[in-house]
């Protein structure tokens, strides 16, 4: 795989973290409500790409293929909100380490099962035994993370 697109996902997860700093401060500025906190967030990023999609993409066909497409389809955005929505509300409650370490178990668990069967109309790819023991591994390590002071002591 070609490093570069490991950097941009790696500068991906780091802009989740800073999103979720971010909007938490937002919402404690409009009155400690994530849900506003959220529709600002999803309002200014929905400009930002309007914007850049106007700049950069070709509509042209775009609105023929929109009409014909399964219904399913809609929910990325739905998912989205609930995904900004989840980080702002649970950022200060839980830290944004553990919010981030459990998005990541979540996508990392979803991911296993969308490339396994073809989920969401995706090609599936082989699963091996490693990419369990992986995934074995990270959910360790999310026991530790979150509950080694409790399993552990302070040192």
């Amino acid at each position: 795989m070609n490093l570069f697109y490991f950097v941009i996902a790696l500068a991906g997860g780091a802009g989740l973290s800073i999103q979720a700093a971010v909007n938490s401060r937002l919402s404690v500025t409009v009155g400690s409500q994530p849900l506003i906190a959220a529709c600002i967030s999803f309002g200014i990023g929905a400009l930002c790409l309007g914007v850049a999609s106007l700049a950069f993409a070709n509509w042209q066909g775009t609105a023929v293929n929109l009409v014909h497409q399964a219904s399913w389809k809609w929910l990325g955005g739905v998912i989205g909100a609930a995904f900004v929505f989840t980080s702002i509300f649970l950022a200060p409650k839980i830290s944004i380490t553990n919010v981030m370490f459990l998005f990541i178990i979540g996508q990392l668990a979803t991911g296993l099962c969308i490339d396994t069967w073809g989920w969401l109309e995706m090609p599936t790819r082989p699963v091996h035994w490693w990419h369990f023991t992986g995934l074995a591994i990270m959910l360790s390590g999310l026991v530790f993370f979150v509950y080694g002071e409790r399993l552990f002591g302070k040192m």
